[in-house]
């Protein structure tokens, strides 16, 4: 595994990792796939945390943790959405707004998760060289992956919250691929945020028995 974390290529001065080139293109692959609404997007969102997970493993013990969570969160995505296909007319899952209630859920799991994670970080520095923003990235992916397995259009602004904070983060930790590939996930997020903000108004639109589909 240590060729993952060899250099790729130079651009702008900064040094690409091949664990970081790959498994942020799968990444952004998953995004576009969510964006589809097809079920692939959890294996290859599986596979780029499977990818990074070795880049890390032994080297950065944290950052390898962290990866073994997005895979368990892409295997219970991969579950709810095999359970929810074929609830709209295409075969795809259906789509929506979170009530308030699951939203003040996430907004108090993402604040507690955060504070825990920064500590866990802070108490073992080895873990993470940045603990607080490295624990709002964390956490926060993880919400927005939790969204995306509901169908809740949530799921776009938690990832757009994520960009603000990656982009500046993985400059200044020397990943610019990753921060190159956040920039793509902020059109993407735009992107996908306005189709599935109409798809949700017209999956929830009653259909009059009798009345072409």
């Amino acid at each position: 595994m240590n060729s993952l974390n060899s250099e790729a290529f130079v651009l702008f001065d900064q040094h690409i990792l091949w664990s970081d080139m790959i498994g942020n293109l799968f990444g952004l692959a998953a995004l576009a796939l969510g964006w589809r609404r097809s079920i692939w997007t959890w294996p290859v969102q599986f596979l780029a945390g499977l990818i990074l997970f070795g880049a890390f493993f032994g080297h950065l013990t944290g950052s390898a943790g962290k990866q073994a969570v997005v895979m368990v969160v892409a295997l219970y995505g991969w579950w709810q959405w095999q359970r929810g296909k074929g609830q709209t007319e295409d075969g795809h899952i259906a789509v929506r707004f979170a009530t308030w209630r699951e939203r003040g859920a996430m907004v108090a799991a993402a604040a507690a998760g955060t504070v825990a994670v920064a500590l866990l970080f802070k108490a073992y520095p080895t873990l993470s060289w940045d603990p607080w923003p490295d624990a709002y990235i964390f956490v926060g992916t993880i919400v927005a992956m939790y969204a995306q397995a509901r169908g809740m259009v949530e799921f776009w602004f938690a990832w757009l919250l994520v960009d603000l904070v990656g982009v500046p983060l993985n400059f200044a930790n020397g990943y610019a691929f990753s921060g190159f590939v956040y920039v793509i996930y902020g059109a993407l997020v735009l992107w996908g945020m306005r189709d599935w903000w109409l798809r949700s108004r017209k999956d929830a639109r009653p259909v009059l028995e009798g009345a072409p589909a």
